[in-house]
């Protein structure tokens, strides 16, 4: 069966052993027992002598090392009598944090998936714009200044038919008179952002205009245009695969998160408008 091959599939499946594990090792109880033990093993030693080594570069005494274990059970009895008084409920910030530790746990799935070539190729094609390169234009400009009237904008386009030279049309300016072929980055970095947009919409070889940029109005010529292209996968292979992790993973997430609330029966209130 062909949706048995399907990636997002197996990181479901994966995702619910994960999360069967979780619930096996911490099963949830219908009442709280007063005598609930407590069991700190090597591998919680192991932690806290790591996160002290960490910090200070260096193993913990035998003296530090007790106290760090005495303060994670004090910690943990804290915790457990705080849920048994139901202290996290109505905190926004332990709710916030809770609900982003199991968001980090489906996500982490997808995070240690390592998927085929051929699929991030399908990736890549299915989502060019993501990796486009951008186009590049070769361009002149003339300054009309910042808000032109209708009559020096006539005037300049006049004296551009009758073949007058640029460099003598227009007003001065430090802006360059001309730009070689350049990428959005650096014409908008120049002009201002959105400038190279527009330049987009630009007829090849004819002057155009008046064109808006963060100084004042121009008249544009564009001498030349290379359009953005697809790299091959194995140009730009990690920056794929970054992609792919982060869009999986949000799917993930999502079905996830479908899965789960499909456990809960959820009323709403009618949502009018707001006094």
């Amino acid at each position: 069966m062909r949706f048995l091959k399907e990636p997002l599939v197996h990181f479901l499946l994966i995702g619910v052993a994960i999360f069967a594990w979780f619930y096996w090792i911490s099963p949830p109880s219908e009442a709280q027992d007063p005598q609930q033990a407590i069991v700190v093993d090597d591998n919680d030693v192991s932690m806290l002598a790591s996160r002290f080594s960490a910090s200070w570069n260096r193993a913990p005494s035998p003296e530090e090392l007790q106290r760090l274990v005495d303060g994670l059970v004090r910690e943990e009895i804290l915790v457990r009598e705080a849920r048994n008084l139901g202290l996290e409920r109505g905190d926004p910030v332990i709710r916030a944090r809770l609900a982003q530790k199991m968001e980090f746990l489906t996500r982490s799935i997808a995070a240690s998936v390592v998927p085929e070539d051929a699929e991030l190729a399908a990736y890549l094609q299915d989502n060019p714009n993501r990796f486009r390169t951008p186009p590049k234009f070769a361009f002149e400009q003339i300054f009309l200044g910042e808000a032109p009237g209708s009559a020096d904008v006539e005037a300049a386009q006049s004296a551009l038919a009758a073949g007058a030279d640029p460099m003598q049309v227009g007003l001065s300016t430090l802006l360059p008179k001309s730009m070689p072929l350049s990428a959005a980055r650096a014409i908008d970095s120049t002009f201002g952002r959105g400038f190279s947009e527009i330049l987009a919409t630009l007829p090849t070889g004819a002057w155009a205009g008046p064109v808006v940029s963060s100084y004042g109005q121009h008249l544009v010529r564009i001498n030349a245009v290379e359009p953005g292209v697809l790299p091959p996968l194995d140009d730009f292979r990690d920056t794929v695969l970054q992609d792919w992790r982060r869009q999986t993973a949000a799917d993930l997430a999502e079905a996830q998160y479908q899965s789960l609330a499909d456990r809960y029966e959820i009323s709403l209130p009618a949502l009018g408008p707001q006094e």
